[in-house]
């Protein structure tokens, strides 16, 4: 069995004089990340491995979860910056098969879509929200269109 964890980076500051990717997380965004990687942790849900878009806000949302789920530091994807449905469905596909839970922080529609395609629930993905993701299978190759069970999820205001 195969466990995939959406999240979706936290709040970030949208005025700024900088490049979108550079956009850094608001403060009210690191309390989001770090009360919702407290939520997974009372749950006994953590991953093997994150993976994150090289995106500041991802990264540092990547970073207090590892740093409260006292995982090591995250593993950058660049494809998973801005990346529709079909990418991060590559990405997913191309995870190391030694790990059977990871979680992949990326951002918006990307997740909602990505989460809507494997498991068929269209579901609101704010940011910080959580979603855990059952496969009935052996290898991340075998990810596909509705073959996962939407087992978790959850978001700060809940």
């Amino acid at each position: 069995m195969k466990k995939l964890l959406l999240i979706r980076h936290a709040k970030a500051e949208k005025d700024t004089n900088c490049k979108d990717i550079d956009r850094p997380l608001k403060y009210i965004g690191m309390q989001d990340a770090a009360f919702m990687a407290d939520r997974i942790k009372e749950k006994s849900l953590i991953p093997q491995l994150i993976v994150t878009s090289p995106a500041l806000r991802t990264k540092t949302t990547a970073e207090i979860f590892a740093d409260h789920l006292s995982l090591p530091k995250s593993t950058e994807n660049k494809a998973i910056y801005e990346a529709s449905q079909k990418t991060l469905l590559r990405v997913i596909n191309e995870f190391p098969d030694e790990y059977n839970f990871i979680a992949l922080v990326g951002h918006n529609p990307g997740i909602s879509m990505i989460l809507s395609y494997l498991t068929g629930e269209a579901m609101e993905v704010h940011t910080s929200t959580v979603a855990l993701i059952d496969f009935e299978i052996d290898d991340w190759a075998s990810v596909s269109k509705d073959i996962g069970k939407l087992v978790y999820y959850s978001s700060p205001n809940e």
